[in-house]
């Protein structure tokens, strides 16, 4: 598919790659001079949404650069101009609500890596969309690198046939622990009452239930949820037939909250996890934010993280079906 709109430009961006004949990510700046606002920006997006829905799937990230993007209200009009309906996280990350449909991204210390993953990867419903606004670009660190999930099946499939063959007829099972408190100073910290969206036990097993989890609750008052089988892949419809690493199973085998096996409790062999890591590593792309930067990232193609960062940063989120 050719680049067919006339109200955004082509541009570039540090680390860039081209995969499998497309530029991850797509930057598009403003056509000419003058046009810098957000008011363009949104003409422009309802305008083309049907062509703009187009070029994230087929360049699974997308980077608007040089829009003027100042607030959490301003992304939330874009986001709306988009006209995608929301979808509410679940999940471990700590949280806080800012204005409507966006909040902050993961509030874990910026110390640390956020692992790659697929937004909300382990429940029944997740989201299509990843949409991210840095409004406070970090002083250094502090990328959100993605990876294209296609390439880490098509590589572990040469390196692991028989393991990947075997995980995929068994199924994945994970465990996770959500804490009885919310603590921020952990990546993982949101506690079962913030999750589960409840301060009532019952109501949070339902709930818990509802998003295909089982439930143990813990004599501290934390609750270990329980999820399988889940898959290895995932194929998606419009994304060349290509089988998606839609797991998080390095991220969860061996950790201190959470655990991840076959299905039927065999172990998972801990240098497969390794050389999985290392290929996810390999793959990914990454650019360093700009203040306004938004970037759309399809969820189904794409496994995200953050890298560590000096203080200060703030990126934003809204997530979409």
């Amino acid at each position: 598919m050719e680049f067919t709109c006339k109200d955004f430009k082509v541009g570039k961006c540090e680390g860039e790659k081209l995969v499998d004949g497309e530029t991850m990510p797509l930057v598009l700046q403003p056509p000419a001079e003058g046009k810098t606002g957000t008011e363009p920006l949104l003409d422009a997006l309802v305008r083309n949404k049907e062509w703009f829905d187009e070029m994230i799937t087929k360049n699974s990230a997308v980077l608007l650069r040089g829009f003027d993007v100042e607030n959490a209200e301003t992304f939330n009009d874009i986001v709306e101009a988009c006209g995608w309906d929301n979808i509410r996280y679940v999940g471990p990350a700590p949280r806080t609500h800012i204005y409507k449909r966006i909040y902050t991204a993961n509030e874990g210390p910026l110390s640390e890596f956020i692992y790659y993953h697929h937004e909300m990867v382990l429940i029944k419903e997740f989201p299509k969309k990843v949409i991210l606004f840095c409004e406070v670009p970090p002083p250094e660190g502090g990328e959100t690198p993605f990876v294209p999930s296609f390439r880490v099946t098509e590589r572990m499939i040469e390196e692991f046939p028989e393991f990947v063959e075997e995980l995929e007829k068994k199924g994945l099972r994970y465990t996770f622990t959500a804490l009885s408190n919310d603590n921020t100073s952990s990546m993982r910290g949101r506690g079962w009452q913030d999750a589960f969206g409840t301060s009532d036990p019952e109501e949070a097993e339902k709930r818990a239930k509802a998003l295909g989890m089982d439930v143990e609750w813990l004599p501290n008052g934390s609750v270990k949820t329980i999820l399988g089988p889940r898959n290895l892949t995932r194929v998606f419809e419009g994304r060349k037939g290509r089988r998606m690493w839609f797991n998080t199973l390095v991220g969860m085998h061996g950790k201190e909250l959470s655990s991840a096996t076959m299905a039927d409790g065999t172990e998972i062999p801990a240098n497969v996890v390794k050389r999985c890591g290392e290929i996810i590593e390999e793959e990914s792309i990454q650019f360093k934010w700009q203040k306004g930067d938004v970037l759309f990232l399809d969820n189904y193609a794409l496994l995200h993280g953050r890298r560590p960062s000096l203080p200060p940063r703030k990126v934003l989120v809204a997530t979409c079906k």
